[in-house]
């Protein structure tokens, strides 16, 4: 176990440092620069602003710099706000990402599983072709189109929850409903074929010959083994609320780190970008490891062996 877990752990420092490298050069090979603004600034009062912020150094030694400095999470300055650093903005708007990422996580899990479950149950009948064709519409409408309509509906047209903002809980229904549907919509589809195939095992079978009834059986017996493959996804689906954040807080004003950093890219706040970016890809790679671990427990039969391979 502890082999595994140093051996993952370096796979997680190689991957950071192919990260922080790609990103650093996509960002110097993108054209403009970080002080490029539709107002104009003097030739001499940009050199200054790039002296201050040391992109006059060699390439070489602007690297190693921000490479030293990202292995300790100290990101710099932003460019645009001044007096600001990036680790300050990422502390100011972690906590409304991870609300809402959480409360999507957790609609997409409980609601997927669930729906997963009945279709199964009720195999080619009404509650199963129900389940189907809205996890059909699910996976088909963008997660930004099934904003504005919810937006729509909810907001404008029935006056039922706020259209925007992050002021209490009624503001986080509708953006993790927009969140979570898609990967609800995969997380159904992917639970009905996994139970489907459950139900026919030998075991099913002869927990059934034992008289137990339906519920106990797909409880108790069924479900364990149906839902390893909604665990495996687990590490996608974060991926997903991960990224898919970035459009549905720019949608509903949220000020959360997906926000930021499509701010950051208007801005051409080069700092920012590459925080986020490298704060985004530690959340993703520690919780893919997470996701290795619950698939253990889940399944006692998957140990984790120190060749890092799921046995």
């Amino acid at each position: 176990m502890v082999k595994y877990l140093l051996k993952r752990v370096g796979y997680i420092i190689v991957s950071l440092f192919f990260i922080i490298t790609i990103t650093f050069a996509l960002m110097k090979l993108a054209p403009g620069g970080p002080f490029t603004s539709e107002r104009k600034t003097s030739p001499a009062i940009e050199q200054q602003m790039m002296d201050a912020y040391g992109l006059n150094d060699p390439i070489y030694k602007q690297y190693f710099d921000y490479l030293i400095n990202a292995a300790t999470f100290d990101f710099g300055p932003s460019f645009k706000y001044e007096g600001q650093l990036v680790t300050d903005i990422i502390k100011r708007s972690l906590p409304y990402s991870l609300v809402l990422g959480l409360e999507a996580i957790f609609l997409a899990l409980a609601f997927g599983v669930l729906f997963g479950v009945i279709a199964a149950f009720y195999h080619n009948k009404s509650g199963d072709y129900s389940v189907m064709v809205v996890a059909i519409l699910g996976i088909s409408v963008p997660s930004f189109v099934l904003a504005t309509i919810l937006q729509y509906i909810f907001s404008i047209q029935l006056s039922l929850l706020p259209i925007a903002r992050f002021d209490s809980f009624a503001h986080t229904i509708l953006p993790a409903v927009a969140l979570a549907t898609t990967p609800l919509a995969f997380i159904a589809r992917l639970m009905r074929s996994s139970m489907l195939e459950v139900m026919n095992a030998d075991f099913i079978k002869t927990a059934k010959s034992k008289g137990l009834s339906g519920a106990v059986v797909i409880y108790k017996h069924a479900l364990r083994n149906a839902i390893l493959p909604v665990v495996s996804y687990m590490g996608p689906l974060v991926a997903g609320i991960l990224t898919g954040s970035f459009i549905i807080e720019k949608i509903f004003a949220i000020p959360g780190l997906g926000n930021e950093f499509v701010v950051s890219i208007t801005n051409r706040d080069y700092t920012v970008i590459m925080g986020t970016t490298v704060f985004y890809s530690v959340l993703l790679l520690v919780s893919i490891l997470i996701v290795d671990f619950i698939y253990g427990l889940v399944d006692p039969r998957i140990k984790l062996s120190g060749k890092g391979a799921r046995s």
